[in-house]
């Protein structure tokens, strides 16, 4: 067969480890896939960047919709990010023309994955997405093929390194959210602007893709509830661990009696499960399906890690491999039934700095009542000052099962009886 010629927009740090992956790996894949794998024409801002990449003989463009029309090219491999233009007209530009393509871009395929996937249909195309979502895991592939005996009931997974990074950091060596998110960024762990990964919107756009593929619906970021980790302390860390459990920044997607439910947030997971003992920026992906109940770990992001992912949908393409971009016709799939967060019933742990005074205990305690909120536990911490110098105390709630709703009623109400010198904290329980 003849060799699969391959065009890159993107020269960064992915795009770079998919060159030098193709080169390292070009022997094993022509002989995988009966076909050539090689990189014949990029795209990327300067050409004249020494990126230590022998690029002679390969096309240059400047621009990634120029690239994508390029006649010389089989498949096209985004890896600029961004979900606008240019990726999404350069995407868009190969899709129409009948050319598959590979890309890790999740915020592309969050917003506008449905138009892509019926852009593919109409010209048959392929949409290939694997590295879009917990880089290195092949959890796309597990959804939509592996798994389709199966009726999925729950996908929940770490799905950003840099908030496990950061949580994990903040666990085991004590030490502050600012400090561990400035190391982060030192690593090249977090932006300058972190605001995409610790305020929860990239796991919720990883997320998005995954409840299509599990559940069969259209892919809709909108119906997500978020919350990220810049509000968690060292605190509420240490009484986790006292109370047997590890906080993580969670992403789960799960069907109810009132639709899909899909939330990103902090929570708080018992430590003997697998998904509590990953650590540093390593990712995880648990499913929940009828007859398979599995979790996958490894890489979720890095230069080698995303090119892996990247690569194994190239092979798919020297192969011929075609199907639905999220597992059905765009037609066929579902708009989703939301399921109201007011309506998640769980566990919760409930910090409040109170006015350290007679009677506040009571008046908590009513206040529960009042909403049918079940006390698992009750702990007071060491009186301390606020600025003002006001005495206060942290007293620390474990609820049994109850609804979001009602326990925003009842912290609402405690609020509002004056008891509380600063905002309370509120972190969902999953429990065995």
């Amino acid at each position: 067969m003849s060799e699969l010629k391959v065009g890159l927009a993107g020269l960064g740090t992915v795009g770079a480890a998919v060159f030098r992956m193709l080169e390292r790996r070009a022997g094993a894949l022509e002989a995988i896939t009966g076909r050539a794998v090689k990189v014949v024409a990029v795209a990327a801002r300067d050409p004249g960047r020494d990126r230590g990449l022998d690029l002679s003989g390969v096309t240059w463009h400047t621009d990634p919709v120029a690239l994508a029309r390029d006649p010389g090219i089989d498949v096209f491999v985004e890896l600029m990010g961004g979900d606008g233009d240019p990726a999404k007209a350069a995407v868009a530009a190969a899709l129409d023309r009948g050319l598959p393509v590979v890309t890790a871009n999740k915020a592309l395929l969050a917003k506008c994955g449905l138009d892509l996937a019926r852009r593919a249909e109409a010209s048959g195309a392929g949409l290939h997405f694997e590295a879009a979502v917990a880089g290195g895991i092949p959890i796309v592939k597990t959804l939509r093929e592996s798994l389709a005996g199966n009726v999925i009931e729950r996908v929940s997974g770490i799905l950003n390194g840099t908030c496990n990074y950061i949580l994990t950091r903040m666990a085991d060596e004590k030490l502050s959210f600012q400090v561990c998110l400035g190391e982060a960024q030192r690593l090249g762990y977090a932006e300058a602007d972190p605001t995409f990964d610790i305020d929860g919107f990239d796991t919720a756009h990883k997320l998005a893709i995954l409840t299509s593929l599990a559940f069969g619906t259209q892919v809709d970021a909108d119906a997500i509830y978020v919350e990220g980790i810049r509000q968690l302390t060292l605190a509420d860390l240490a009484a986790a661990d006292d109370l047997g459990y590890r906080v993580k920044l969670l992403g789960v997607a799960v069907k109810t009696d009132t639709g899909i439910e899909q939330r990103v947030h902090p929570t708080m997971v018992p430590k003997h499960w697998p998904i509590a003992q990953v650590s540093g920026v390593t990712n995880a992906v648990a499913v929940d399906g009828d007859a398979v109940t599995l979790t996958l770990v490894g890489p979720g992001a890095g230069g080698d890690a995303t090119a892996s992912a990247v690569v194994g949908d190239l092979a798919d393409v020297a192969r011929g491999a075609r199907g639905f971009a999220f597992g059905l016709p765009v037609a066929q799939l579902q708009k989703a039934e939301r399921a109201p967060m007011q309506r998640h019933e769980g566990g919760y742990y409930i910090r409040l700095a109170v006015v350290n005074r007679p009677g506040t205990a009571a008046t908590i305690a009513r206040r529960m009542a009042d909403e049918q909120i079940s006390l698992e536990s009750i702990v007071q911490r060491r009186p301390g000052g606020d600025a003002s110098g006001t005495e206060t105390a942290h007293v620390i709630l474990i609820t049994y099962a109850t609804t979001e709703e009602a326990v925003r009623r009842a912290i609402a109400a405690i609020e509002a009886d004056g008891v509380v010198a600063s905002l309370p904290q509120v972190i969902r329980i999953e429990k065995d």
